[in-house]
């Protein structure tokens, strides 16, 4: 009888115990919400939101990437990932000056660009010394520094954002493109201010067509060019079409033929990207990327087609934070001062 009295004891007190097992469950259930919400953090689908922006803090117009980074910043709700590419020597200052700025609850991830990687590849020009800055190059290597995403946007540092860039990412892509550029042919009014400050929209002002390289590639030297400076670049794509390579093969062969100058439409970064994404590339909203501001002093576009712009893009020679330039006020209303104080805007009583 003891034995079988001591197996009812067991049963009855793993019964008690199983009962205070479910009632301790629904005391301290965690609201299904809350459960949800963790779930939903770790799922594909959330990490898929998160929108990747790649931007160049160069030494000398570290200016530009913080206005530029703080537009994004305040128009939108989504959910913003900023990579921020530096040298190693530039890469403290501007960690420092977003850290101790209205910028500190951005997400970012300060990346180091080794400019190693264009050893041989870039022909010394000294027409426009600035346009072989390494950090024009990054564009080139977008896979290698965002390697979780699918889905990238590249901006240059001169521009500033109007819109939701939500928008932007959402550009679509047709099947078998890499990458999404804006045609400069597309607004027409830009075609004023194209023809006004002699600025080049064709294959011709990137190109030179004597040489033979040039003209074995069949492009008709009229073709419109598009501007590499925004770009919505699909990562699965430029992998598999091996892009980088194929964007390093042209350079190395310009260093070796000169196919290319800065003293052409002014792009060295931007000509290898002509030849490898030619009849091979979606367009963005030509609204996404309203561009020339920075190609002359004093020729201006109306106020109202200004505010009309999602993307605002001082491409050329005068730049917003320098002296002159123009539509300086829309730029500058998105500048956050330096707090080391090195950074300086230059203006006409400065």
């Amino acid at each position: 009888i003891l034995p079988f009295v001591s197996v009812n004891q067991i049963l009855l007190l793993l019964l008690v115990l199983t009962v205070c097992a479910i009632l301790y469950n629904k005391v301290h259930q965690v609201p299904s919400a809350l459960k949800n919400e963790t779930v939903d953090l770790e799922s594909p689908e959330e990490m898929e939101e998160e929108i990747p922006v790649v931007i160049c803090a160069a030494a000398g117009r570290m200016g530009a990437a913080i206005a530029a980074i703080s537009s994004i910043y305040s128009n939108t709700e989504a959910n913003v990932l900023f990579y921020i590419v530096g040298l190693k020597t530039t890469i403290p200052h501007i960690r420092k000056w977003i850290e101790n700025s209205k910028l500190k609850e951005i997400k970012f991830k300060v990346v180091e660009f080794n400019p190693m990687v264009l050893k041989g590849k870039i022909r010394q020009d000294a027409s426009r010394p600035e346009l072989l800055q390494p950090l024009n190059f990054v564009r080139f290597y977008l896979p290698l520094l965002t390697q979780k995403h699918e889905k990238v946007i590249y901006l240059d540092d001169d521009v500033i954002v109007q819109g939701d860039i939500q928008e932007l990412y959402d550009t679509k892509l047709a099947p078998g493109h890499a990458a999404a550029f804006s045609d400069d042919c597309d607004l027409p009014s830009t075609h004023e201010m194209v023809r006004s400050v002699g600025m080049q929209n064709t294959y011709m002002g990137f190109l030179d067509y004597r040489k033979q390289a040039v003209r074995d590639l069949g492009i008709s030297p009229s073709t419109c060019s598009f501007n590499p400076g925004v770009i919505v670049a699909n990562m699965t794509e430029w992998k598999h079409q091996r892009i980088t390579k194929q964007l390093e093969k042209w350079m190395q062969r310009n260093v070796e033929e000169n196919l290319y100058s800065s003293t052409l439409g002014g792009g060295v970064a931007t000509s290898p990207m002509l030849i490898v994404f030619h009849g091979k590339y979606s367009t963005i909203n030509p609204m996404w990327h309203v561009r020339h501001l920075g190609w002359s002093p004093d020729t201006r576009y109306s106020e109202h087609f200004l505010q009309e712009a999602k993307l605002l893009h001082w491409n050329g020679r005068y730049k917003p934070w320098d002296y002159p330039s123009v539509h300086t006020d829309l730029w500058e209303s998105w500048f956050i001062p330096d707090p080391s104080g090195k950074f300086k805007l230059t203006r006409p009583d400065s």
